[in-house]
This record gives structure tokens, C-alpha cells and sequence, in this order.
């Protein structure tokens, strides 16, 4: 029997960056885990042993890659995979699931892709470091989600620091401008009624262009990101106010509370008075 450990992250309020699980197992001969796609980025390091990986492309089609220890693999969402333990040296490994609005830029910085899922080590030294958040972060389940978001942020650092495939993000300045200028309209009215149009105006920019390099940056689009925002800022005033639904719906951008409650139960599946009922809130 394979030996595990596994833990799910106690808190979905990180915005940019969030954890959902984590763990680790040494895995028994032959094993394998799928066909099956996940909702987030998914990354296994490789510690030990041997295993490989088939792996859905870009063109449905599936790619195997051989994985050894030192090396890692990144699943993305919704990407169909399996992966097995080799027969006579079974791979041991650590793995994070995360995800959030900087999640895809960090992905591509460290160069990796459905079609080219594999970390490979070009720094042995940051790798090392990589490696040691990781398991920093599976051994720590107790410690405060802040501690472990930060050394989620360690780990991402070290990931695109370390890969052989990291990607220099040429001629971006300009565009992380806009990014950040976006970033900063919507921190500061979001409680207001705004569009995407008002934030496209914000950066000096047309709707479409502003929604394309957007979408190419954060993947997601505008509208989805303040949705995101507005509702992330309500889950905080759900636990920690005794506002009612009404008031926070109105802070956070929704002066109809039923309008406020429909796309609150769109993000979390569940409405916020039963969601700040299980956050055991004030």
C-alpha cells in the first residue's frame, strides 16, 4: 500500500495566488492515478524513483513523458492525464494544487505548457529550494494560511527561477502597466457601479484591446476578474462583520441584494448567508 499524506487548504480568500491541496506519497509499484482533469494547476516534483506521464496536448491528443526523480510535471486545468509509478522503481513524490489571477503568468514564466508539462532543473541550488517549500508546505498544514501562502509565493519564485524552459517575458512592461492600472481602478471603486468599459477608460485603452491583453495576462476576463474581486472582498465581510447580506451586497458593488446573492452562489455554489453560517462568522 502506497504511503500518503494529504491535506486541503482551509481558506479560499487569496485572490492572486491561493492554495486548494497538497501532499505527498510514496507510491507502491504500477500505481496510477486517472484519466482525469483538474480545475486547478496542478504540480508534481519527482523526489525519488521513476514514472511517467500521458499528458492531453493542445490537440487532444495524448503525449507520454518519462519522469525521474528531480524533475517535476505540471497538470493544467481541465487538461486530461494519467500518470503511473514505474513497475520496479516507483516514483516518491510532493505535489501543490493552486491557482488564482497570477496563476497562469507564473506557469508560463517557468516555461511550461499542456504540450510541454515537464520540469526540468537548470539551477540545482533553487531547485533545492524549490523542493524544500514544497515540502514545507505538506508537512505544515497547521500553520496559518498566511505562513503557508507565503511560502506558496517562495515556492512559485523558485519554480520560475530554477526551470530550464523559464520564459523572459520580453516587451510586457508596458502591458503590466496597463495590468496594474486596471488592478488599481478596480481596488479603488469596485464598491461602484463600473464596467469594463470604465476600467478600459482608466488605462487610456478601447474595451477589446484592454480585454485582450487582459485575458492573455491573467486569464480570466475583466468582467470576471471584478466579479472575482467583489466577491472575495464580500467573503471578508461576511466573516468578519455583522453586516447583513443587504449591506454587504451593497459594499461590494450590488445595491440589489438579489442580484448580490445570485452571483455570490454562481462563485461558491452556496449563498453568502449560509456561507458566513460555515465560516462560522460573527
Amino acid at each position: 500500500m502506497s504511503e500518503f499524506i494529504f491535506s486541503v487548504f482551509p481558506s479560499e480568500n487569496f485572490v492572486d495566488l491561493g492554495l486548494y491541496q497538497f501532499g505527498w506519497e510514496q507510491c507502491t509499484p504500477s500505481h496510477s492515478f486517472g484519466p482525469a482533469a483538474r480545475n486547478h494547476y496542478l504540480f508534481h516534483y519527482c523526489l525519488s524513483g521513476t514514472g511517467t506521464l500521458f499528458a492531453e496536448n493542445s490537440r487532444k491528443e495524448s503525449n507520454t513523458f518519462q519522469i525521474k526523480s528531480g524533475q517535476g510535471f505540471m497538470l493544467f486545468p481541465h487538461q486530461v492525464c494519467t500518470y503511473i509509478a514505474d513497475h520496479k522503481v516507483p516514483w516518491e513524490y510532493a505535489w501543490i494544487e493552486f491557482d488564482g489571477l497570477r496563476a497562469k503568468e507564473a506557469v508560463e514564466l517557468a516555461g511550461l505548457k499542456p504540450d510541454q508539462p515537464v520540469y526540468r532543473a537548470r539551477y540545482k541550488d533553487i531547485s533545492e529550494t524549490m523542493k524544500k517549500e514544497m515540502l514545507y508546505i505538506v508537512n505544515h498544514k497547521e500553520e496559518s494560511p498566511f505562513c503557508l501562502i507565503g511560502h506558496l509565493y517562495l515556492f512559485i519564485d523558485s519554480l520560475v527561477n530554477s526551470s530550464t524552459s523559464t520564459q523572459t517575458n520580453r516587451g510586457s512592461s508596458l502591458r503590466d502597466f496597463y495590468i496594474k492600472e486596471a488592478f488599481s481602478f478596480i481596488e479603488q471603486n469596485f464598491q461602484n457601479d463600473i464596467s469594463v468599459e470604465d476600467i478600459a477608460a482608466s488605462c487610456g485603452l478601447n474595451r477589446s484591446y484592454f480585454g485582450k491583453i487582459f485575458r492573455e495576462n491573467m486569464g480570466k476576463t475583466p468582467q470576471e476578474f471584478l466579479i472575482s474581486y467583489r466577491m472575495t472582498k464580500a467573503t471578508e465581510l461576511l466573516k468578519l462583520t455583522p453586516l447583513s447580506i443587504g449591506d454587504i451586497g451593497n459594499a461590494v458593488g450590488y445595491p440589489n441584494q438579489l442580484h448580490f446573492s445570485r452571483a455570490f452562489k454562481t462563485v461558491y455554489g452556496i449563498s453568502p448567508r449560509q456561507w458566513r453560517y460555515e465560516h462560522n462568522s460573527v
